[in-house]
């Protein structure tokens, strides 16, 4: 290093900054969840077509599809809001929101239909057998982290409607759809592994 260099340090862009610390906890608590579905998609992979005894995938699953199809499509409804939020279009957030909302209340509820139906038709419980026990767990898992989703886009929404959500915390709406995204993209890896794979 020369001294002219010493001298005229680099100059850092001014538009740099560290991330925020929502930002790092978010994207944090994406990395360990990722980890947490994966070592339960490891367990359902390692385990299919080693049960004793039935019922077994092939008999009893169908294919979740419109349940996929709402989920997949609150992707969309929730970039629409958090676009309309970054507009300060409130009539469209409030739309879209609601719309991400009703999309996984559905999902969850054709889920507990689902679980409903093996429950009480061919009687596939948790310890039925090894298929009952990993599907339960990583749908299971799946579907806690939905309530979660749907309980923070509730609470924004009735935090919007009070007027307490301001342009402000779009940061906290960014976050919330991450957060989103990350609970539909882990159905796109479920669904492939237990209605695709797994049967």
């Amino acid at each position: 290093m020369t001294k002219a260099d010493a001298l005229n340090p680099p100059v850092e862009p001014d538009d740099w900054r560290l991330p925020s610390r929502g930002v790092v906890a978010v994207v944090c608590l994406i990395v360990t969840e990722t980890a947490l579905f994966a070592i339960f998609v490891v367990a359902y992979l390692y385990y299919i077509g080693k049960s004793l005894g039935g019922p077994y995938p092939s008999e009893v699953l169908e294919t979740p599809v419109i349940a996929t199809i709402c989920l997949l499509s609150s992707s969309l409804t929730i970039i629409l809001a958090e676009r309309a939020f970054e507009r300060a279009n409130a009539g469209g957030f409030r739309l879209w929101w609601a719309g991400t909302i009703v999309l996984g209340a559905v999902f969850l509820a054709l889920t507990a239909m689902e679980w409903f139906r093996l429950l009480t038709g061919p009687r596939l419980t948790i310890s039925a057998n090894l298929f009952g026990t990993t599907f339960y767990s990583l749908v299971g898992l799946h579907a806690s982290h939905v309530i979660v989703g749907l309980t923070l886009l509730t609470l924004t929404m009735i935090l919007f409607l009070l007027r307490r959500v301001r342009p402000a915390h779009g940061e906290r709406i960014k976050l919330i759809s991450w957060y989103w995204h990350f609970v539909d993209a882990v159905w796109v890896v479920v669904f492939t592994v237990v209605y695709v794979i797994g049967r």
